[in-house]
């Protein structure tokens, strides 16, 4: 597949040669390369990986697929990389970068590429569209005129977009930039409030977060992804080393990332909860690997946060920085827990 026109981006959608469905990870590829994480597994392939799945079962042109019941555990990555390492090699990378292996796809093993910008386009363009397909136009058409946002800068995931929905399928919008996804979000706000829409959180967090709702009796979910000009670091110009895993304490000072994925929060006021420890540098962010913590505490709101602590050296100007990296897909026990929502137990 000519791929000359893609440059990935977070959440873009993979179909390899074999029948594999990954999604693309965070904005940091290598040449040739895709950071990812593997969503669906063709059911003739499931027996190589020693995972729980879903009792649904999925049809994309033609191939039956299977997905696993926990996608982002740290133990389950790792049973996903044991597994390519044995069966499906080329699929892992040894990074120089981390220093640690990682499921990373080659480019020339990607047969088809789904885009949320691009599905939403094609769904536009459609004259005939099923019921979920309508309510999801309807539903983005209304978002957008009531936030301004225009449908160029929304996009279209998971099932719709790749055609494999099926009854009690969710809409999965996406919408690009930081800015717009701002301007999306007291949109939602403000159809809540004429009852237009309702809230529907799944989760404790997902009450912060308010990305979670209901139009017309289907729930639909939205997510960030940056724009080309909020690509801020290519691979290659950060080395990450990781140091050990800490909990810690501090302030938010800028939430302007944190609707990504990765999402950064800035930090200050730093404080070690762990026990008689002192931190080799004092992190200047926290960075959350783990969907679930994007959007959860704001400028001017404290949280704790246990992770890696890693030290990042920038090789081109040699300056080095700290950050604790919540998902570093070690431990189980990492999380951010917003302090001012007493509710919340990471445990």
């Amino acid at each position: 597949m000519n791929l000359d026109w893609w440059t990935p981006r977070d959440g873009d959608i993979m179909v390899t040669g074999e029948g594999f469905i990954f999604y693309a990870f965070g904005y940091e590829h290598p040449p040739s390369r895709v950071v990812a994480f593997l969503k669906y597994i063709p059911a003739g392939l499931a027996h190589l990986f020693p995972l729980e799945y879903l009792d649904t079962r999925w049809r994309l042109l033609g191939e039956e697929l299977l997905r696993p019941k926990s996608l982002y555990t740290a133990e389950n990555y790792r049973k996903m990389v044991e597994a390519f390492r044995r069966h499906l090699p080329q699929y892992i990378y040894r990074c120089p970068m981390r220093n640690k292996e990682i499921i990373c796809i080659p480019t020339k093993s990607v047969d088809r590429v789904y885009t949320p910008n691009r599905c939403l386009r094609e769904l536009l363009e459609r004259t005939h569209l099923d019921e979920l397909q309508r309510t999801a136009v309807e539903l983005v058409s209304l978002l957008s005129d009531e936030s301004g946002v225009p449908l160029e800068d929304f996009g279209i995931h998971g099932s719709i977009a790749l055609g494999m929905h099926h009854e009690g399928s969710d809409i999965d919008i996406a919408v690009y930039g930081s800015t717009n996804f701002r301007r999306l979000e007291a949109a939602v706000e403000r159809l809540v409030g004429d009852g237009v829409i309702t809230y529907a959180p799944k989760e404790p967090l997902d009450v912060l977060r308010r990305h979670r709702g209901v139009y017309r009796g289907v729930p639909f979910v939205y997510n960030a992804i940056r724009k080309a000009d909020e690509i801020k670091t290519r691979y290659g110009e950060r080395r990450y080393t990781a140091i050990r895993h800490v909990r810690v304490r501090c302030k938010v000072v800028d939430d302007g990332e944190s609707m990504f994925r990765p999402a950064t929060y800035r930090v200050s006021d730093v404080e070690p909860l762990n026990a008689d420890m002192e931190l080799e540098g004092t992190p200047s962010e926290v960075v959350s690997m783990i969907g679930a913590y994007r959007n959860v505490v704001r400028r001017g709101d404290e949280m704790e946060a246990s992770g890696m602590l890693e030290w990042v050296e920038h090789l081109k100007t040699g300056r080095i920085h700290y950050r604790v990296v919540v998902g570093s897909g070690i431990s189980e026990r990492e999380y951010i827990k917003p302090i001012k929502f007493a509710g919340y137990s990471p445990h």
